[in-house]
């Protein structure tokens, strides 16, 4: 479809197809980039990304710009856009501040959650842990899934927090440490069991320990942390 028929000339139908393109462009190149299918630190070519993403210039343009706005793009003066790079100090800011907001939505919840949060808790850890061992079978297709039961997973331990404010700013740090965090799938410690983690976490959730559940969400970021840490070195001694 062309930017003139999304655009649609005049009326409002046309703004409400082309804001439509628009976020269906954002939201596929957001997951793209979250996923590292398009390289930290890769120019964004317009022309390439059209015929990838199958829209026009000015609904790619806008997505675009929703992206710099989410610190997954950058643009250079009129030298166009730019996956956003890696780097360790951003990601022990992201690490660092991620973790502030990450305890205090979850102290929240865990005073407020009722019945719904306890069980949409469980539901949440029961299918993260069926993908886990899946995981640890090696299965092709374990990995996306997996993937998106650990959002789920981290979302339902924080839904009850009543802040929209901490949700919306705890998933901008989510997708920001994704990034990085998939390093660490990568290059996982072999004396990390990433399920005990979720398993503790979840059990002092629902037994109300509040501190201890949050001390254990700081260790569990602090762990992937470190992996990471050392997956970009890796990376930047290749390059060196």
């Amino acid at each position: 479809m062309s930017d003139e028929q999304a655009e649609g000339g005049n009326g409002t139908k046309g703004a409400i197809v082309a804001k439509t393109l628009a976020d269906h462009a954002y939201q596929r190149i957001r997951r793209d980039i979250v996923a590292g299918k398009l390289a930290p630190g890769s120019k964004l070519r317009l022309e390439a990304l059209t015929k990838r993403y199958d829209v026009g210039m000015s609904p790619l343009r806008e997505a675009l710009a929703r992206l710099v706005g989410d610190a997954l793009a950058v643009i250079e003066g009129q030298r166009g856009f730019w996956v956003a790079p890696l780097s360790i100090a951003e990601f022990e800011d992201i690490t660092r501040v991620r973790g502030l907001i990450e305890t205090e939505a979850m102290q929240l919840s865990i005073e407020q959650g009722g019945p719904d949060w306890e069980a949409a808790v469980r539901v949440s850890y029961e299918d993260l842990s069926k993908l886990e061992r899946k995981l640890k079978k090696k299965s092709d297709d374990a990995l996306p899934a997996w993937e998106d039961a650990n959002r789920r997973f981290h979302e339902a331990l924080v839904a009850a927090c009543g802040s929209p404010w901490l949700i919306r700013f705890r998933s901008m740090l989510y997708d920001q440490s994704e990034r990085y965090r998939r390093i660490s799938l990568i290059r996982s410690a072999a004396d990390r069991c990433v399920h005990d983690e979720h398993e503790a976490i979840v059990e002092a959730a629902l037994s109300r320990q509040v501190l201890k559940a949050c001390r254990l969400t700081e260790l569990h970021l602090r762990r992937t942390a470190d992996v990471v840490r050392e997956a970009l070195a890796a990376e930047q001694r290749k390059r060196a």
